[in-house]
């Protein structure tokens, strides 16, 4: 196995150990009488503890090298689904749990984004943009698909896949361990500091990355979280919940040979097509929420991962063309704190929905959509770095 796929296995466990809570919520909220409000604060206390933890990890990373940062993450992303195992009957214990999921993920993806692209500095531009997009993409997918269908049909649905992906987790913690380290040599913190401030201040990262970002997570949140709970599967609904989950950022793993195939001939036109499907996917929503069809949720739900996935890959290579390698880890890290915004989607949908109709907030956030298409556009002819 290269090294690169170990460091993806490791980035596609915490990933999954992010997702696996989703289809749970409705779990949580029938079986364990937690009320919606609860479940959905529980879910968004991830990213409380994300965003410092993104921002932190890249700079400890670049400071004391990729692994010794993967290292403990494994760990604390295995400490998270024991803590959530053991909070069925603990809103407090299930709070921490997210929290500490969160940490995990923060300190994981910005460095092992780096780590993977560093490992692939000999298959080509933007190969290892798009190894750390598919990485997360399948971590993200499969730990909602597995979560979903055992909590579904196996007993103790609120225990057996937490356990599941603790044993993921220690495989792939065996796997990583003595993966060769890429940063032997560091540049002193005030020239890594200007580095950074230099990529963050770029037109490209300003006009381009920083409005699109957040839609990366909004639209896959969009899908796996709000749509299951507007238009609930009459059968199966846990199950289902994974479903959808699955197949959104399954469509977004399944779109990306697409998105490489642009990017080499056109690569700033992935961000643009990645908004162009991101309009389709929520007008797709307005409609099935209009006709009140759980069934249409699913072409919803593939048309929102297929953006998600152009947005991810997009919004990466880009992060490559402005960022040094020096400072690759930081603006990673910037990228994915922006595009974790995303998971408010749901309590804005949630907030706008007793003044609005759904089928509405649908139309207007498509209309955004379309605003941001414009705003994004590259200009001919002009070199991103």
């Amino acid at each position: 196995m290269s090294p690169w796929a170990r460091v993806g296995a490791a980035v596609l466990a915490v990933g999954w150990g992010a997702n696996q809570f989703s289809p749970l919520l409705i779990v949580y909220r029938d079986q364990e009488h937690l009320s919606p409000t609860i479940v959905t604060a529980i879910f968004g206390a991830y990213v409380v503890g994300l965003i410092p933890a993104l921002l932190l990890g890249a700079r400890f990373s670049d400071r004391f090298g990729r692994r010794r940062v993967m290292r403990p993450v494994l760990v604390l992303s295995a400490l998270a689904s024991v803590i959530l195992l053991f909070g069925a009957g603990s809103t407090w214990v299930l709070a921490l749990g997210r929290l500490v999921a969160g940490v995990a993920s923060g300190a994981a993806f910005g460095p092992g984004s780096a780590w993977i692209k560093e490992l692939s500095a000999d298959a080509g531009p933007g190969a290892g943009a798009r190894r750390a997009a598919i990485s997360l993409s399948v971590g993200f997918g499969s730990g909602p698909l597995v979560a979903g269908v055992l909590a579904q049909w196996l007993p103790a649905p609120a225990v057996v896949p937490y356990l599941v992906h603790i044993a993921v987790t220690v495989v792939v913690g065996v796997l990583v361990w003595n993966v060769p380290e890429t940063v032997t040599g560091a540049a002193s913190s005030g020239g890594r500091r200007r580095e950074l401030k230099h990529a963050l201040a770029s037109p490209e990262f300003l006009r381009r990355i920083v409005p699109s970002a957040p839609l990366v997570f909004g639209v896959a949140t969009t899908s796996f979280a709000v749509l299951p709970t507007l238009l609930p599967a009459p059968v199966a609904p846990v199950a289902s919940s994974g479903v959808i989950a699955g197949l959104t950022l399954g469509s977004g793993l399944l779109v990306q040979p697409v998105a490489r195939a642009l990017e080499r001939r056109r690569s700033p036109l992935v961000l643009t097509c990645g908004l162009g499907l991101t309009v389709a996917g929520f007008l797709l929503a307005a409609l099935s929420t209009e006709l009140g069809r759980a069934l249409l949720t699913l072409p919803a739900a593939v048309v929102l991962g297929a953006a998600y996935g152009m947005l991810l890959v997009g919004g990466l290579s880009r992060v490559e063309a402005v960022a040094e390698a020096a400072d690759l880890a930081g603006v990673t890290a910037v990228f994915y704190c922006l595009a974790y915004l995303g998971f408010a989607a749901p309590y804005l949908f949630a907030a706008v929905d007793v003044v609005i109709p759904a089928p509405v907030a649908f139309v207007v956030a498509a209309g955004v959509s379309v605003v941001l298409v414009v705003v994004t556009a590259p200009f001919p002819a002009r070199v991103a770095r």
